[in-house]
């Protein structure tokens, strides 16, 4: 069994999701939103330090998936958006959990089937994957669908792994 922690990270909204993952199925636990206030970045990374700690206390994941570093037209955005995805991981790093990381195609591919997918593609894929009565927020969406990804991964590498062995 596997407690997975997934993050979409944001220096505006950081979205979070944990599901349990055991004997090839994902169910859901929790997902959520940080909303983060208009104060100074270093304030803001702060915040999502300090509630990822929290979700990570309170649910106690063992592992972390989340978004890799992309290329972006507004250099100052990317560069806010690593500061807070490593704001995420160095609270989950402290606490012991191992970070695994994915690109966002990669997660489209793994929860939609096609890594060109849009926002509300994810949304419906996620609601219906994890048997959930509504679509989560976007970010919170994305967030269980890099978890989702991490599980079907392993998964995936846990099966190869038999394999060769026979």
């Amino acid at each position: 069994m596997a407690l997975i922690l997934g993050i979409d990270p944001g220096s505006q909204k950081t979205g979070f999701g944990i599901i349990v993952h055991q004997s090839g199925r994902s169910e859901y636990v929790t997902s959520g939103v940080i909303r983060l206030p208009r104060v100074s970045l270093p304030e803001r990374l702060k915040i999502i330090y300090d509630s990822v700690g929290e979700i990570v206390s309170e649910h106690c994941p063992q592992e972390l998936a989340i978004e890799e570093v992309f290329l972006a037209r507004d250099a100052k955005a990317a560069i806010k958006l690593g500061q807070a995805r490593g704001a995420a991981i160095v609270a989950c790093v402290n606490q012991g959990m191992p970070v695994h990381e994915y690109a966002a195609k990669s997660i489209k591919q793994a929860v939609v089937g096609t890594g060109s997918a849009e926002k509300g593609q994810v949304q419906h894929m996620v609601k219906s994957l994890l048997r959930l009565p509504a679509a989560p927020a976007e970010d919170a969406a994305d967030a269980l669908a890099a978890a989702l990804c991490h599980a079907h991964t392993q998964q995936y590498l846990v099966r190869q792994a038999r394999s060769r062995r026979r």
